[in-house]
């Protein structure tokens, strides 16, 4: 799979979950946290994004991802995890 429709399902995920956040602040080397996630926050949208890819992913190992750039890449690379 390629980044752009996880960028495009990252998008649609925060949007929902963080509905006062612009497209334009989530920048590759931002964190979850910087863009205003809680904990509660990170794994819904970690839950959500998987759910919408169709994957199935370990949720503790992407949540240690350092930033959206990896977070991308990572799901960007295949179902397995």
């Amino acid at each position: 799979m390629t980044e752009a429709p996880v960028r495009s399902a990252l998008l649609a995920v925060l949007a929902e979950i963080l509905p006062g956040l612009s497209p334009a602040e989530v920048t590759d080397d931002k964190t979850l946290d910087e863009l205003g996630a809680d904990s509660v926050d990170r794994v819904e949208i970690v839950t959500g994004l998987v759910h919408r890819l169709g994957q199935d992913r370990s949720i503790a190992a992407l949540a240690d991802e350092p930033d959206i750039g990896r977070l991308i890449a990572r799901l960007s690379e295949g179902s397995a995890g």
